[in-house]
């Protein structure tokens, strides 16, 4: 076992993360291609499709965004009519997204996607059950 071992990219734990990530979100591109949505549009859509009304830096922090990448994200949504960005009237620094009726239908739309996309999966259900487990146990570690 040579001292360089730990260098190896199948020694990584974040090689198979990445390109599970990226192979997911290419998995996703058809269905949300249909939406006109991007991913990372998509997943500030659940939490809207959840929350109906929340804080930008709360969305932030949900997504695990900074607001740089947010920002033009909303920007979008905004400017396709699926949610709309206001200043608080209690405080003028904090800034509120809410969905629109418009926002509101795409969920019918997009209701379908989690289901078309795990279908491609090639693990059973179990596997995938438990393997989010984990991802969310990480993703915990971080928080």
């Amino acid at each position: 076992m040579s001292k360089y071992d730990i260098l190896k990219l199948e020694n990584q734990m974040c090689f198979p993360l990445y390109a599970i990530s990226r192979e997911i979100i290419k998995l996703y591109k058809p269905y949300l291609d249909q939406l006109n949505l991007t991913y990372t549009q998509y997943i500030a859509m659940l939490v809207m499709w959840e929350e109906e009304k929340i804080v930008f830096k709360e969305l932030g922090k949900k997504l695990h965004l900074d607001s740089g990448t947010l920002t033009p994200v909303l920007k979008k949504l905004e400017s396709m009519g699926l949610i709309i960005k206001y200043r608080s009237k209690e405080d003028d620094r904090v800034v509120i997204v809410e969905l629109t009726e418009t926002g509101r239908k795409l969920k019918d739309e997009a209701i379908t996607v989690p289901e078309r996309v795990f279908c491609q999966f090639k693990i059973s259900e179990e596997d995938a059950v438990q393997f989010k487990y984990y991802l969310d146990k990480i993703l915990k570690s971080f928080v």
